[in-house]
């Protein structure tokens, strides 16, 4: 043996093993010291020995030890032991065990991982059909990603929000989670906002111009609003619903409508 290997730390000398795939050699070491109570890297080590016991395939013993992790309270390593264990369950579909990880996160405190925590239980809440639950997560995600420091995750909370809203049927305050977005993002990040900003704004558009239909409109405005209308809604990959509002005006009752809306219809053909 070298000096250089003997002045190396367990710890290093593990995640060196783990790197060449000597998983045994490497949990053992990791075991060793997560063992003892003492240790002042049992934290670290008990997190290691999770990664590498969930490699070799051995999930519940991977997940005790993260357990021995987050039992330490260690603002790094128990925030990554909770995160290790809510990501697991979530692969699993386990959303209650999951939901109970990252609320372990969110206890630690450690403001890096409050919002992976906050986009976490959003997925969660998603997934039961609990929007405004949803809604909530990511909007606090937004915020603790910048106060982290950590303006992409922020940004990424936002596009998130922001997809929700558009998907159901709330483009408007899509387009402002967006707009309050732009003011932190990263600039590698801003392309894709202005995207889905734009987005919001078409859905807003259809949104209104339907509205006009509804409101009363004259022949005039109402021919050119379903015309708007019927030529934006492809752009939104939805060509069915364009047609029914092309053959909504085609066919209305209102003959001077109709009229204006047929001289719309075939002006490109």
């Amino acid at each position: 043996m070298t000096s250089s290997e003997l002045e190396t730390s367990p710890l290093d000398t593990a995640r060196r093993l783990a790197e060449r795939g000597e998983l045994d050699a490497a949990a053992a070491i990791l075991g060793e010291l997560a063992d003892d109570p003492d240790d002042p890297d049992r934290a670290q080590a008990a997190v290691g020995l999770a990664v590498v016991l969930e490699q070799r395939g051995d999930v519940e013993a991977a997940r005790r030890a993260a357990r021995t992790a987050l039992a330490t309270g260690h603002p790094e390593y128990a925030a990554q032991a909770a995160c290790h264990l809510a990501q697991g369950f979530e692969r699993e579909g386990r959303d209650e065990q999951a939901r109970g990880a990252w609320q372990a996160v969110l206890g630690v405190g450690t403001p890096a991982y409050v919002p992976l925590a906050r986009l976490g239980l959003a997925r969660l809440a998603v997934r039961e059909g609990n929007l405004a639950e949803a809604e909530k997560e990511l909007r606090e995600a937004m915020q603790a990603g910048v106060e982290a420091g950590d303006e992409r995750i922020g940004a990424h909370a936002a596009q998130r929000l922001a997809d929700l809203m558009v998907e159901h049927g709330e483009p408007g305050a899509a387009a402002e989670v967006l707009l309050d977005a732009l003011e932190f993002a990263p600039e590698d990040e801003i392309p894709g906002l202005r995207v889905q900003l734009g987005i919001a704004h078409l859905e807003l558009a259809c949104a209104e111009f339907a509205a006009s239909l509804d409101s009363g409109a004259d022949p005039q405005t109402g021919a050119l609003a379903i015309e708007l209308l019927a030529r934006t809604l492809p752009l939104r990959g939805r060509t069915e619903d364009a047609e029914r509002v092309w053959t909504y005006g085609l066919e209305h009752e209102d003959e001077t409508l109709a009229a204006e809306v047929r001289l719309r219809y075939h002006r490109d053909t």
